[in-house]
């Protein structure tokens, strides 16, 4: 089975609404599902190594997503929401390889079983 989980909302945005997806995520590839990650809309600030963990979090969101990148877990952000997007607008994002199209988007939400938004 294929999951993807879509995320939209900016990562330390008060609610723990990204680290519950990015661990969903982990519990998720753990258990051996194919699982693929698409940043947009301000979510994009996840794959940005400038982003910080905002005060009064106790966890790294953006360390989380590059765990799971590095661990095998398909990862693609929205382009066009570099320049748009975020508190971080056009920094540039962890892995050049990562930039995603809403062409990549349509082909993920195609071939999954299950699509998860965040």
């Amino acid at each position: 089975m294929k999951t993807l989980i879509i995320f939209n909302r900016q990562p330390y945005d008060g609610s723990d609404v990204a680290w519950n997806g990015l661990r969903l995520a982990e519990n998720l590839h753990k258990r051996g599902e194919t699982v693929r990650i698409f940043l947009m809309n301000d979510s994009v600030d996840l794959a940005r190594e400038c982003a910080a963990v905002s005060a009064g979090y106790d966890h790294d969101l953006g360390a989380m997503l590059r765990g799971l990148y590095r661990d095998g877990v398909a990862l693609k952000v929205c382009g066009t929401c570099q320049a748009r997007c975020g508190l971080y607008k056009n920094e540039p994002y962890f892995a050049p390889e990562v930039k995603g199209t809403m062409n990549d988007l349509g082909d993920w939400v195609l071939e999954s079983d299950r699509v998860l938004t965040f």
